[in-house]
């Protein structure tokens, strides 16, 4: 009976680990619709807007310093998104490794990056690596708001503007759909202008009358662009967290149901056989008793 009751104690606690990770599967799945509809609803806005500025970047008669590379500068600022909390699969561990390789990339090229950890568990594991931080963010949960992102957008255009950096990176986990999330490196400046396959055609560009001039037009999208660009990319790996943690722990509780099902069997087997072991013990003495 020994074994049956060590069965059972099992299988109580498999029960409750259920509980755990189906409460913390309702939790995330309730974080995702936030989530969803903060990035949803600034995306159509930021991909229109970056799309007219990568545009203009391309033409000779737009100057703008932010626009402009600075060239033999060795230092950059690489922004790393990760999240504060685990028992989200693979979601840290993805952007993590895009971080580590992009670092290798910009020290092949002669440039020093600056790092800047966003979460717990990306500045515990670069601290367990080694590596030095310039900054460390711990508070970002679920939400982070425009205006600390528009902080943190205005100095990074200053240092850029004053020549401090060569380039400013975001390592952070795009998301694509309920089904794909992957981890990505995107330049936030200075702002390049579209690539040939990104726009679908290699022959001339569009020509613009502007109004104000571009002077004062870019002067006041450009800043304004990099700000909801990366207030996108913040929405973006939130976002991106929540459904990483949502399948992880529906994962889980779908794994907790079958160890139930296959303890359940264990244990009614093992029930079986000392029940068949009693009944031989009582033939037995019923014999000897003859």
């Amino acid at each position: 009976m020994a074994k049956a009751r060590a069965i059972v104690k099992r299988r109580k606690a498999v029960r409750n680990i259920r509980k755990i990770t189906q409460t913390m599967q309702l939790i995330a799945t309730a974080r995702y619709q936030k989530c969803l509809q903060r990035a949803t609803a600034s995306k159509p806005y930021t991909e229109k807007i970056t799309e007219m500025i990568q545009t203009l970047a391309g033409l000779e008669s737009v100057d703008h310093r932010l626009l402009e590379p600075n060239e033999g500068v060795g230092t950059s600022v690489m922004l790393t998104i990760s999240a504060n909390r685990g028992l989200c699969g693979a979601y840290n561990a993805a952007v993590l490794r895009a971080a580590l390789h992009h670092r290798k990339t910009l020290r092949e090229q002669e440039i020093t990056p600056r790092i800047e950890m966003v979460g717990k568990k990306g500045i515990n594991y670069f601290r367990f690596l080694g590596v030095e931080l310039a900054e460390t963010i711990r508070d970002v949960d679920d939400h982070i708001a425009y205006a600390r992102v528009a902080e943190m957008a205005e100095r990074y255009m200053r240092a850029y503007a004053a020549g401090e950096l060569a380039r400013v990176d975001v390592v952070y986990t795009r998301f694509h759909s309920m089904g794909v999330q992957r981890p990505c490196v995107a330049q936030l400046l200075p702002i390049e202008p579209p690539k040939a396959e990104d726009t679908g055609h290699d022959h001339g560009r569009p020509e613009f009358e502007f109004s104000p001039p571009p002077e004062t037009l870019l002067r006041r999208l450009i800043p304004e662009t990099v700000k909801i660009r990366l207030f996108q990319y913040f929405n973006d790996a939130i976002l991106s967290e929540q459904v990483a943690r949502m399948v992880a722990m529906k994962a889980a509780t779908d794994a907790a149901g079958d160890m139930i099902k296959r303890l359940t069997g264990m244990y009614n087997r093992a029930r079986q056989s000392q029940i068949t072991l009693e009944l031989a013990d009582i033939v037995g003495g019923a014999e000897a008793l003859k």
